[in-house]
């Protein structure tokens, strides 16, 4: 149950003066009053949602139910519209924090689907360097361009082989005999 302000509006003729004055007291206040009650009621069996974007066939339901009871009357509607639903500022934070969380969740959603297609690309990658080395050495070369172009860093590549060899420890040459003897 929510609370709900609507401002509407019921335009209405006298089609049979006699009938007006004989069968109500007061035609006009009971029209006021008979339209309140109405918009109450079918407001009433409307969700939140229904009520804010079907203000048009809410408004034909409405007359429907008015011409039942004022045409005994001599009295026709000739239309309702609802000119304003307001909702309360204390419900329209909550709605928009539940729609905040909904745009959180489906973004997360959507992110985590993005991560799972990049692990797929990336193992699919990993396969294709497996089955050619090549494809290696130029990942590394498209990495150190992209490193050079993003900074002012000097870069200058190294055969792998011969890095494989400087990294080989270096014998120690006291011991080893490399002084004349006298």
């Amino acid at each position: 149950s929510v609370t709900v302000f609507v401002n509407a509006v019921m335009y209405y003729r006298v089609a049979d003066a006699e009938s007006a004055v004989n069968e109500v007291d007061d035609y006009a206040e009971s029209a006021k009053f008979i339209s309140s009650t109405t918009l109450r009621n079918v407001l009433g069996t409307k969700t939140l949602g229904e009520i804010l974007s079907e203000t048009d066939s809410i408004a034909q339901d409405i007359k429907a139910e008015l011409d039942l009871a004022t045409i005994p009357w001599g009295v026709l509607v000739e239309r309702v519209e609802i000119k304003d639903v307001s909702v309360p500022e204390q419900l329209q934070r909550a709605m928009a924090s539940t729609a905040e969380a909904a745009r959180e969740a489906r973004a997360k959603v959507i992110a985590a689907e993005g991560e799972l297609q990049a692990s797929r690309s990336l193992a699919h990658a990993a396969d294709v360097i497996v089955d050619c080395p090549e494809a290696l050495q130029l990942r590394f070369l498209q990495t150190l361009n992209g490193i050079s172009e993003n900074s002012h860093t000097i870069m200058f590549p190294l055969p792998l082989e011969l890095i494989s060899i400087l990294a080989k420890p270096v014998p120690n040459m006291e011991d080893q005999n490399c002084y004349a003897s006298e």
